[in-house]
């Protein structure tokens, strides 16, 4: 229904868009560069609807989320995970405090991490052709997860602890930004619309930057196919690379692993451990917020491996 719903939108698409293909095309761009701009532009609007749902459910639904996940006890891990799961760029960040403040255990922060799904799903929900990748992306994510944060737990014995009501209601009232610096904790009407289109723009200039960078570098490969086979040999290597790239605190960074998927360019477990280690702007809150660094450094290099160890497995079926 979904895929149908999409496909619908993606004709009308081709109609809206079908005179600019034309005055593109009518310029004697590179045929990379041309496709590059055309497509970008045809993503677009599917973009904007995809946000714009995920703006509505966060806005009317992110509290009860959270407030589920601080009362959570043996099920965090799973509930984490599936809220993680959900396209949005405040919930790593809000997991980083929890943990900060001793709300969820370090398993459970991990499981959060590595089920959070920033850009990959939008873009592929604005590519009709490419939605059969969406379910495996979920479902890996999430098993992945749910795994690794009870086993965490149960090999670190961790146990989590409530402060004191009164130091919790002003330490939860802390104000964090999210991607586009606009209020995670404190949300406004306004930004309904004024966030997913934004965001939309943001998204839109990260794809086409790194579109036309992915359509040069494959046009250049077609070229010089000696290239081609060189990296072709250290291709066991490609979920160590991704899952580094993966940790930089950034949307692009899901959108050029994605990108990548779509173009065929790198593995399917090569882009499952990108998006595995990819925990957004979590990272960084941990990093700037934590007064233990060497705690925070060990979580990383815990997501860092599962992140890999996942990858190189799932490149070997």
């Amino acid at each position: 229904m979904l895929i149908d719903f999409l496909n619908k939108i993606n004709s009308i698409n081709e109609n809206l868009f079908s005179g600019f293909d034309g005055m593109i095309e009518s310029f004697g761009m590179p045929e990379w560069l041309a496709d590059a701009i055309i497509d970008s532009f045809h993503i677009l609007p599917l973009l904007f609807i995809v946000f714009l749902i995920i703006e509505l459910i966060e806005y009317f639904y992110s509290d009860n989320i959270n407030s589920f996940m601080k009362k959570s006890e043996k099920a965090a891990p799973l509930v984490g995970s599936l809220a993680a799961i959900i396209p949005q760029c405040g919930f790593s960040v809000i997991a980083s405090t929890l943990y900060i403040k001793k709300f969820i255990t370090k398993g459970t922060l991990i499981a959060i991490y590595l089920a959070t799904s920033d850009e990959a799903i939008p873009i592929l929900l604005a590519q009709p052709t490419k939605t059969y990748y969406i379910l495996p992306i979920i479902g890996i994510k999430i098993i992945i997860a749910v795994i690794a944060g009870y086993l965490i737990d149960f090999i670190l014995k961790e146990n989590k602890y409530i402060p004191a009501k009164e130091e919790t209601d002003n330490k939860l009232d802390d104000e964090h930004e999210g991607c586009c610096h606009h209020s995670i904790s404190k949300r406004r009407k306004r930004e309904l619309i004024y966030h997913p289109i934004k965001h939309t723009f943001n998204i839109f200039v990260f794809i086409l930057i790194i579109t036309i960078l992915l359509n040069f570098v494959i046009a250049v490969y077609a070229e010089y196919s000696v290239l081609h086979m060189l990296l072709g040999k250290v291709k066991f290597l490609e979920p160590v690379i991704t899952a580094f790239v993966g940790l930089i605190p950034n949307c692009a960074v899901s959108i050029a692993l994605t990108m990548l998927l779509i173009k065929g360019s790198i593995s399917f477990g090569a882009v499952m451990a990108g998006l595995l280690s990819n925990a957004g702007l979590g990272i960084l809150i941990l990093f700037r917020n934590s007064e233990n660094i060497k705690d925070s450094i060990k979580i990383v290099w815990i997501l860092l491996l599962i992140s890999i160890l996942s990858g190189m497995i799932i490149q070997l079926f």
